[in-house]
């Protein structure tokens, strides 16, 4: 009886290890479709939007194409440019919606798509993403000046844009619902992997808030259940004076501006000089 209980015990620890082999290779080899939810659009495919916007497809190389879109605002009214890094899903049709919020309050918002999504082409990788922010950056630079241009980062693009702090200068960094790095945002779902080995995307955020010098203000809601509250927690012991975590009690991953708070802070960020 010992003896057949022992065996049941060994050959479960063997199915429970087999499991957890495949399951880490599956998060290797299968991570790109797990991080980003593209949607490609035509290469002929026009924007249609009910604010003024203007749409432009840059040509990097033969293989690669960057689609933009800038939502814009008279010259007259214009106090600088923001760069928004949109979420892991879909393209700039789906994050559109959140232009007017910027606009209104005399800011162009410039909205870039990542390779693989909407119109723009090429390879991704974490290399490449840092890449073309940089590209997206010098494009903005060479309207205005540093002063003049806010980073935004969403989800996912809250990482890259944190990233371009780190070699360019701007007005102020704001991250909505950002990660503290992406192994802290794997290890919520299946926390017992070596994500620093599995991962080829890191973006650790965390680290790079050290070599920000602009001011950085952070929104996430309590409640989030795609990337922890804690995340936000965790990146706030990296804070320098000036900075600020905006905690929305209740908000989730993507309705943080339905609540007054964050639509008034954003407000109050965007009409400081």
């Amino acid at each position: 009886m010992v003896q057949t209980k022992k065996k049941r015990w060994w050959k479960g620890l063997q199915i429970a290890v087999l499991i957890y082999f495949l399951i880490g290779i599956a998060l290797h080899f299968f991570q790109d479709k797990l991080i980003f939810r593209p949607v490609k659009l035509p290469a002929d495919y026009r924007y249609q939007f009910s604010i003024p916007f203007q749409q432009i497809d840059l040509p990097v190389n033969t293989e690669k194409n960057l689609s933009i879109v800038q939502f814009t605002v008279p010259d007259s009214l214009r106090k600088g440019i923001v760069l928004y890094f949109h979420g892991n899903r879909e393209n700039i049709n789906r994050y559109a919606s959140f232009a007017p919020g910027f606009t209104k309050n005399g800011y162009e918002v410039w909205m870039m798509d990542y390779p693989g999504y909407g119109k723009s082409t090429g390879k991704r990788t974490e290399k490449q993403l840092y890449e073309d922010a940089l590209i997206f950056y010098k494009m903005a630079i060479g309207r205005v000046s540093a002063e003049h241009i806010i980073f935004y980062g969403k989800s996912l693009g809250s990482g890259i844009a944190a990233q371009l702090a780190t070699v360019r200068s701007c007005k102020r960094l704001i991250l909505e619902t950002p990660y503290y790095d992406f192994p802290a945002v794997f290890r919520r779902y299946l926390p017992l992997y070596p994500y620093d080995w599995i991962l080829k995307y890191k973006i650790p955020t965390g680290e790079n808030m050290q070599y920000i010098s602009a001011p950085i203000h952070i929104f996430h809601g309590t409640s989030d259940g795609v990337i922890a509250y804690r995340n936000a927690r965790r990146l706030s012991k990296n804070f320098k004076p000036g900075d600020e975590l905006i905690t929305i009690k209740g908000g989730g991953h993507n309705n943080l501006f339905d609540y007054p708070l964050s639509v008034q802070k954003l407000d109050s960020l965007l009409r400081l000089p």
